[in-house]
């Protein structure tokens, strides 16, 4: 324990894995007699967990850092450590060229956290992280992972390895799993929110040609189904009412552990748990997709509709240069599988323009697809190099200002596509989680996600009542509504009364 009590401030960067990074990093602080503040100009020491996926959030992240640092001239906060993935993966070279950050510290660091924080702030110093390929620390064999992955530190795993040392043979069916004596859960909640991200994997096996996260997140590794159920169990019972199941890659959940159909049993087990009225599920890589989990996700209650799928482009011969497969037939494909089964299903992508190599034929491969993809959302980002990766190798680079060109049509078509698919949303009825009052504008509003949209960047609904009003509704409640107006991707919804109730939703 300390011997004063000292205060940190966890600031989130980048995406929802890093959140449940950030939460389980204040957990252990927080078991460790920190005090956690929301600001850090309230904290002795901000703690930053930076983002280290494009060029983009790496320059967020280092303006995050810059603006902490300022906070030593005019506030409380005495030292600035940055963590996350852009530490990890520049380390020594970041602390090199950013000498405000007071520490650079890897995911190593993150189990001795507590005890790095009172040594800069006793004024010592702790080693850079220097970088190495993570997937270097195991072995290649999936199903060796599961005994050797003990000693290497994986964020948001909680890292308590009690309930993985059971074999294949001596581990319990998933309903006779009770989290409430499983596993210890540390995190703590950084917000306030309806929902939370709840991490089932970390790490990636594939080698697309463009990205550099499986060198600094290592190789795929599955979280037991006890840690998730038990941590689950714990989300429920701080009211959370939606888990968002992220990683890095979902459709190779369990591998390791020797099922890849262990998602398949998850997701029932999740909806069961008290508090959990909703699961959404992330980050499925197409080529891995299968019909059975098309069918757990379709037929389970309580898992939304909602596909989160990973194109990155439709050409075929484009996406063989990316180490990626598929192409435009075969993506409309899977789309007709996943209405077949989810007519209302809400469905996100990204797609990258400008990869070395692209084609004005490989482009209008790619708005073939999206004019009739029907897709709810559409993240464009142009291409960019990226340290280490096969890509920043390729001599056919297309040029920069053509990257942009490209990046501004296919951003105006899928602004003018998801704003029509939203539209034809009008007149059916969602589930939505209400989440907030906004009162950014001159009348504050009611907003939620329906089940179709997912946290952050897939739009919002806003809630109205039938003469048009703010309903009385509290953040947490799940309510049926009918859509009625769309603004661009988000909707406009009127709640409905539940059947023999005066009161909409539940």
């Amino acid at each position: 324990m300390l011997e004063s009590t000292r205060s940190v401030a966890v600031v989130t960067l980048g995406c929802t894995r890093n959140e449940v990074d950030s939460e389980e990093l204040a957990g252990r602080l927080a078991a460790e007699g920190w005090t956690l503040v929301e600001d850090a100009a309230d904290a002795d020491v901000a703690v930053v967990n930076t983002c280290g996926f494009v060029e983009q959030a790496k320059k967020d992240s280092i303006d995050a850092l810059l603006e902490a640092n300022d906070l030593k001239r005019t506030g409380r906060t005495q030292k600035v450590v940055a963590v996350g993935c852009m530490a990890e993966r520049y380390g020594e070279q970041l602390a090199a060229e950013l000498p405000e950050a007071d520490a650079v510290l890897g995911f190593d660091s993150y189990g001795d956290m507590s005890q790095h924080l009172r040594t800069i702030l006793g004024g010592g110093s702790v080693p850079s992280h220097v970088p190495a390929d993570r997937r270097r620390l195991l072995p290649i064999s999936p199903s060796a992972r599961r005994t050797s992955s003990t000693g290497v530190a994986l964020p948001g795993h909680q890292q308590s390895r009690e309930a993985s040392t059971l074999t294949e043979g001596e581990r319990a069916p998933l309903e006779q799993v009770a989290p409430a004596t499983g596993p210890r859960v540390v995190r703590a909640r950084l917000d306030g929110r309806p929902w939370a991200p709840l991490k089932i994997a970390s790490g990636c096996d594939r080698r697309c040609a463009f990205c550099a996260i499986p060198m600094f997140r290592g190789a795929f590794v599955s979280r037991t189904p006890e840690e998730i159920l038990a941590e689950a169990t714990w989300l429920g019972e701080r009211g959370v009412k939606e888990v968002f199941l992220v990683s890095e890659n979902t459709t190779s959940y369990g591998k390791d552990l020797g099922d890849l159909r262990l998602v398949d049993a998850l997701l029932p087990e999740l909806t069961r748990v008290p508090g959990i009225e909703r699961v959404r599920v992330s980050y499925l890589q197409p080529a891995e997709i299968r019909p059975d989990l098309l069918d757990a996700m379709a037929g389970t209650p309580g898992v939304v509709p909602y596909f989160d799928i990973s194109f990155q482009h439709a050409s075929g011969p484009l996406l063989r240069r990316m180490r990626r497969f598929g192409d435009r037939e075969s993506f409309l494909g899977l789309l007709d599988q996943v209405r077949s089964r989810v007519p209302d299903a809400g469905i996100r992508t990204n797609v990258i323009v400008g990869f070395p190599g692209e084609t004005e034929e490989d482009l209008a491969e790619l708005t073939d697809f999206l004019g009739a993809a029907r897709l709810d959302v559409v993240g464009v980002f142009g291409y960019s190099d990226e340290d280490g990766t096969e890509a920043e190798g390729y001599a056919d680079k297309v040029p920069e200002h053509v990257i942009r060109e490209r990046v501004e049509q296919v951003a105006a078509l899928v602004e003018e596509l998801t704003a029509q698919r939203a539209a034809e949303r009008v007149g059916t009825h969602v589930e939505v989680l209400v989440e907030a009052v906004e009162d950014d504008d001159e009348e504050p509003r009611l907003v939620g996600r329906a089940g179709q949209q997912g946290p952050d960047v897939d739009g919002v609904t806003y809630l109205v009542d039938e003469d048009g009003r703010m309903p009385d509704l509290a953040p947490g409640a799940v309510v049926t509504a009918r859509v009625v107006d769309t603004e661009g991707v988000d909707l406009v919804a009127c709640p409905i009364a539940s059947p023999g109730s005066e009161e909409p939703g539940r």
